[in-house]
């Protein structure tokens, strides 16, 4: 973006008229999974909390293909388009015999929308026959894992400012990886400099799992295997104590609210603003569709700033506050500092909207009808 009368490098073909638009910076969603708008609104599983849902799921999505995940992949990048989303991050975990290269379709399905990603090379190597979640047939071994993470990375990921497509690592969860994946993923994503990802503190389930399995709460596991700091961002991030979230913001790691999935599968409310107090860094995403069930940037901003009032009232929870997470704060987590502001030497990455349709009429303050007024 450039200063008010300063003259592009490059010659413009095209203007636009966005005098009577509100214009946002492209939001940024940081947490999803666009396998999932395959099974939206599933009856077996409308109705059940994390754990079971999962259990339901897992034998579904292992039937998983290139194609489907193409064609579920587009549906949910365009979707986020149409909110006026401009960067997604996907968490991809699922890799089902002949789907071994799943990422790689995502790749494919990004460029053809035009969209900036984070892909995360997510994996399960944690199966039921050894205590973990999800069947057997859903995980992989380690060093398959670890080659196809480090191959995703040297073919795709590209540094510095306007950059398309990234790739961050990301194992699961605490009940479907292994500590060593976990640990070996860390010393790889320092090694090659990209980031961290994973689900974190999102059920009590969770909780219990880590401390059985583990003898340690969620951050002190996270804490053990090399991934608290600033290159970590969680998604959910809802089960932590005051010394947890202390050590969070200590570490500069970052966690994605996910408020339409964390009502739906009832798992809980994110500390939003202790976690900005304690100095981490807090974005949003719209997670699976199969939880939320929709890839809409503008309704979970809207569901955000709902619940969010729920924990801290009105006053301290307004619509710039979560129009500010969905944007500048989003961009911290994915470490994109050229992006998620309105601001001259960054992206122009836009959303405008027109406030025209019947929904608006009557409305006054523009940020708050675009919120306010239904998604």
């Amino acid at each position: 973006m450039l200063a008010a009368g300063q003259l592009p490098s490059k010659p413009c073909n095209q203007t636009f008229d966005a005098r009577e638009h509100v214009l946002l910076p492209g939001l940024i969603n940081t947490h999803h999974h666009f396998y999932q708008t395959l099974t939206r609104a599933w009856a077996p599983v409308v109705n059940q909390p994390l754990f079971p849902w999962l259990k339901t799921l897992y034998p579904v999505w292992a039937r998983l293909t290139p194609e489907k995940l193409a064609v579920a992949s587009k549906v949910a990048l365009a979707e986020l388009l149409l909110s006026g989303c401009t960067t997604a991050a996907d968490h991809h975990y699922l890799f089902p015999d002949g789907l071994e290269h799943a990422i790689d379709v995502q790749v494919q399905s990004v460029r053809e929308l035009g969209m900036r990603a984070m892909l995360t090379r997510g994996s399960m190597s944690l199966g039921e026959a050894d205590g973990g979640l999800p069947p057997q047939q859903t995980v992989q071994q380690g060093e398959v894992i670890l080659a196809d993470s480090q191959r995703l990375i040297e073919t795709y990921h590209q540094r510095g400012d306007g950059a398309q497509i990234q790739i961050a690592l990301a194992p699961c969860s605490p009940f479907s990886v292994t500590p060593q994946i976990m640990a070996e993923s860390a010393a790889m994503a320092e090694k090659l400099d990209v980031r961290l990802h994973t689900h974190l503190a999102e059920t009590l389930d969770e909780e219990d799992f880590c401390l059985q399995r583990f003898g340690l709460r969620t951050v002190d596991y996270l804490d053990s295997v090399g991934w608290l700091g600033p290159r970590t961002w969680l998604a959910h991030g809802i089960h932590f104590n005051s010394d947890e979230i202390a050590r969070l913001g200590a570490a500069g790691t970052g966690v994605c609210h996910c408020p339409s999935s964390n009502m739906r599968l009832a798992s809980g409310i994110c500390p939003t603003l202790d976690l900005l107090a304690a100095g981490a860094p807090l974005g949003l995403g719209v997670d699976g569709s199969a939880s939320n069930d929709a890839s809409n940037m503008i309704l979970e901003t809207r569901q955000a700033l709902y619940l969010q009032r729920l924990r801290y009232d009105a006053e301290k929870i307004t619509p710039q506050l979560v129009l500010g997470w969905a944007t500048k704060g989003s961009a911290q987590l994915l470490g994109r500092t050229d992006l998620g502001e309105l601001a001259v030497g960054k992206q122009a990455d836009l959303a405008l909207f027109k406030l025209d349709e019947l929904r608006f009429s009557g409305s006054h303050d523009p940020l708050s009808a675009l919120l306010l007024c239904g998604a």
